[in-house]
């Protein structure tokens, strides 16, 4: 059942691919946006990756906490992350718990939907981003969840199609507040 602003965010306890431990609840006082992803190889999920790590030190200093969950086990974050530097903790759920918890969906619709996505593909590709091997559902739909301070959701959003995540510009306000 997909979450609605208003509702506590469902507190949760994770491990990161680093092995560092999450609590939301370690968060209260902060800003939170939590981001929900296909797996670690997925074009689109890449490009939104990147996107936000251009933002990360900014939005992190103006108190927002990044947390990524992805479908893919540890070991596929690492391999997919490689040389990467990652700004924000990527917490692997292949087990989807947290997926569950969170209302996140799969839809065959959404996924024929991508491919509307040329530019997206295009920039992805551009970027060296290509599609690997699919771990869990291929069909699941990004989702993104701002909560404030006192971790309570202001933002539920529930992509369109496999590449739809929350405008950044929704995120700037949301930290500005």
């Amino acid at each position: 059942m997909r979450l609605q602003p208003g509702q506590t965010a469902p507190e949760f306890t994770a491990t990161d691919f680093s092995g560092v431990a999450h609590a939301l609840s370690d968060y209260r006082g902060k800003k939170v946006m939590l981001s929900f992803y296909r797996y670690a190889s997925c074009p689109f999920c890449n490009l939104r990756i990147h996107q936000l790590r251009q933002k990360a030190a900014e939005w992190e200093g103006k108190g927002l906490v990044m947390l990524a969950v992805f479908q893919s086990p540890a070991a596929s974050i690492m391999e997919y992350s490689a040389g990467e530097t990652v700004e924000f903790p990527i917490i692997p759920d292949p087990e989807t718990r947290l997926y569950r918890q969170y209302g996140v969906e799969n839809s065959w619709l959404a996924f024929a939907k991508s491919g509307l996505r040329a530019a997206d593909i295009a920039k992805a590709t551009a970027k060296g981003f290509l599609p690997g091997k699919v771990e869990g559902d291929m069909n699941r739909v990004p989702a993104d969840f701002l909560i404030d301070e006192q971790g309570v959701i202001r933002t539920a959003f529930y992509g369109k199609d496999i590449g739809d995540h929350l405008d950044t510009a929704e995120v700037e306000r949301f930290v500005g507040r």
